[in-house]
């Protein structure tokens, strides 16, 4: 988080793409996880994106990822992007499986573990909207995570949040 912010006072604003010029944007995430957002611009294609919140791979978690925008709408509001980073999560969490029994009635079986650290990769997918003349961005985003630790699993990390440019 230091990097972040030692590293955003050398961030031009020319360089910015986030409402209404900033480099640097806070807000709220809901999915996984559920918390706070903070993004910070470093070109015009680029940025980086943590996320701290509570989660099923951990409460608190923590995520950062290196994203690259592009616009294939011909649009200065919407734009895609996709990234990758990595996501910890300390404290508790749970695995869950979904399976049909014997007799074809679903089941579902959540197991909780404890654990002092998770970490996973994830790479994500993601629209963001930054209407004209306003200091909000709003996003939706998914993709994969890969948990490496306790334990190793596949899931699926989706969100959506806003986000608020000073």
């Amino acid at each position: 988080m230091a990097f972040l912010c030692a590293y955003s006072a050398d961030v031009s604003t020319a360089l910015a793409q986030g409402p209404e010029g900033s480099s640097f944007g806070f807000g709220i995430i809901l999915g996984e996880p559920t918390g706070a957002t903070l993004k910070l611009w470093t070109s015009p294609e680029n940025a980086i994106v943590g996320d701290v919140g509570y989660s099923y791979f951990g409460a608190p978690r923590f995520d950062i990822d290196y994203l690259w925008h592009f616009a294939p709408f011909r649009s200065t509001v919407a734009k895609l992007y996709a990234g990758i980073g990595g996501a910890l999560g300390l404290g508790n969490g749970y695995y869950g499986w979904y399976y049909a029994r014997d007799d074809g009635r679903p089941f579902y079986y959540r197991y909780y573990y404890s654990s002092s650290v998770g970490f996973g990769i994830r790479a994500m997918f993601g629209l963001n909207v930054i209407p004209r003349r306003t200091p909000l961005e709003f996003f939706l985003e998914v993709g994969p995570l890969i948990g490496v630790t306790p334990a190793f699993g596949v899931a699926v990390d989706w969100a959506i949040g806003v986000r608020f440019y000073p």
